[in-house]
């Protein structure tokens, strides 16, 4: 069981910046890609990013690419989710998450954290 704890959400203008961060613990965790999903309200959970196991590789969503940079830090068993020139659109609940596979499918991440709110203003 791999257990996720997310923080770093918060309040942020259009064009600022923020850093997510997912803590993971549990039995073998740092052998699991990572990815963060968002969920806007009245919305589907939606694909951002995700991370290879090793860090060797990531996949961007479209709308995110170029400015969101993903990275991890094995030995410290974290996730990072670096921010900048955020947009209103951005507003959502962000979520990181762990699966077998560097995919964008919801379906097939198995551990999810808690979510943590970015509100971006406009």
């Amino acid at each position: 069981q791999v257990q996720l704890v997310e923080s770093g959400g918060g309040l942020v203008q259009a064009g600022g910046s923020l850093r997510l961060s997912c803590a993971a613990s549990g039995r073998a965790s740092s052998n699991y890609a990572m990815g963060w999903f968002r969920q806007a309200p009245g919305k589907e959970r939606e694909f951002v990013v995700a991370i290879s196991y090793n860090g060797g590789s990531s996949y961007y969503a479209d709308s995110v690419k170029g400015r969101f940079t993903i990275s991890r830090d094995n030995d410290k068993n974290t996730v990072h989710l670096q921010m900048n020139s955020l947009k209103p659109e951005d507003t959502a609940v962000y979520y990181c998450a762990a699966s077998n596979l560097m995919v964008p499918q919801i379906s097939l991440y198995d551990y999810w954290g808690q979510g943590t709110q970015v509100t971006v203003s406009s």
